[in-house]
């Protein structure tokens, strides 16, 4: 394990009108991992809900490292502004953020850890990318699959996950929770390699 501290943000869109969109689900999976230690979110300057808690256990049963988890304030697609300000009060650099999002071209239900490269035109990593002038910082990649027939892609995003994703939905953001805890325990290679060896 390195001693640099992680910044994790889920991306989303505010308010309770997106809340279970299938372009929500960073909103969703951080405020599971905070909800299972324990944490709670307060508003930040920089414009986010933000936690500070322990993840994990390290050997001996030490309690894991401080990590900082957060959601933002605003829209997806202004992302990186936010982000940029709490990676500087964090002092923390783009290899040790975490950005956890959706991702249509994963079949749902899978997860998928990956170090810079594109967009894939997601409009909250391109602001991230612009914002903090690179693309070599971690995600946390979270399928939802293609839209049915014709159906356009972003009015597919913004839809609600349905009924019938219920429990493998919440299955899937346990699995999510937990790679979180082995890329802060031990690393982001190892998490990665355990994650996509499954």
């Amino acid at each position: 394990m390195d001693d640099a501290t992680w910044l994790i943000v889920g991306l989303g869109n505010p308010g309770k009108k997106y809340a279970r969109n299938r372009h929500n689900i960073g909103h969703m999976v951080v405020q599971a991992v905070v909800a299972e230690a324990n944490g709670s979110f307060s508003k930040h300057r920089a414009g986010a809900q933000v936690a500070t808690v322990r993840l994990g256990l390290l050997p001996g049963g030490r309690p894991g490292p401080a990590v900082h988890l957060a959601y933002l304030d605003c829209y997806m697609n202004v992302s990186g502004g936010p982000v940029a300000n709490l990676m500087k009060f964090f002092k923390v650099d783009a290899d040790h953020l975490l950005v956890v999002h959706d991702e249509m071209d994963i079949d749902a239900h899978l997860l998928r850890l990956k170090q810079g490269g594109g967009e894939g035109g997601h409009n909250g990593l391109k602001s991230i990318s612009q914002s903090i002038g690179t693309k070599n910082y971690c995600r946390l990649r979270f399928g939802v699959g293609r839209p049915p027939g014709r159906m356009d892609p972003a009015d597919y995003v913004l839809g609600d996950f349905s009924a019938k994703d219920g429990v493998e939905l919440d299955i899937t953001i346990r699995e999510a929770v937990d790679v979180i805890e082995d890329i802060v325990t031990t690393s982001f290679a190892d998490a990665q390699q355990k994650l996509h060896s499954r």
